[in-house]
């Protein structure tokens, strides 16, 4: 299959963003009172919708999970952010992907804003076609909604052309909702087992393997 339009996912796919997310939810977490010290419920903030892990992980309502992102944001947007690295081979395999005629397109979860300005500061942007990210003024926070959005401003008609790679079960879930194929990587924070429940098309071991179901 021939893939032509290939959607990345960020946090856990082209970087990691472990200490700076973490560091950020257990800031959120101490204005409530709430002192978390599992590590493996703070991983599980990476990757998904924040409201949703808030709301998961400790049955915030509505309300206080927007609380929590706000006060979230107060640390990860000046701090945060910046706590993060870029996973190996990603720069190389973007690289050679572009220089083999591929469009390359951001779909995170995570506010355009902020998405945009790692993208720019871990030097990816000149790989990427467009950037799709979150706006949760408009009600844009779900994996798929970004994926339309991608497809409405970029003007991408034919689906079977497209492929969205990402770490979690919401990349796959999100891409098959839109109708694309999905290729999950075990570079990030979701497992195998996670992947191949949630219906992911092909499993790379790592970043650089995506080639190999992509050229």
């Amino acid at each position: 299959m021939a893939f032509e339009y290939i959607l990345f996912d960020l946090d856990g796919t082209l970087t990691d963003p472990y200490e700076g997310i973490t560091k950020s939810v257990l800031y959120a977490l101490e204005s409530f009172g709430i002192h978390e010290t599992d590590k493996e419920v703070l991983r599980s903030f990476i990757g998904p919708p924040l409201r949703e892990s808030f709301r998961v992980n400790y049955g915030f309502d509505k309300k206080k999970a927007e609380l929590a992102v706000l006060k979230y944001r107060e640390r990860y947007i000046p701090i945060g952010a910046y706590e993060n690295r870029v996973i190996e081979g990603v720069p190389e395999t973007l690289q050679k992907l572009k220089d083999n005629g591929k469009k390359l397109y951001l779909s995170t979860s995570k506010p355009l804003d902020t998405a945009t300005e790692i993208i720019r500061y871990f030097d990816l942007e000149k790989y990427f076609t467009f950037l799709g990210g979150a706006d949760f003024n408009v009600g844009r926070d779900e994996k798929w909604q970004v994926i339309e959005y991608v497809f409405d401003n970029c003007n991408i008609q034919d689906r079977d052309k497209v492929v969205i790679v990402g770490d979690r079960k919401h990349d796959v879930i999100g891409g098959k909702k839109c109708g694309i194929k999905s290729i999950g990587v075990l570079c990030g924070y979701g497992d195998r087992e996670e992947l191949e429940n949630a219906g992911a098309d092909f499993i790379a071991d790592d970043f650089a393997d995506i080639c190999n179901y992509i050229l």
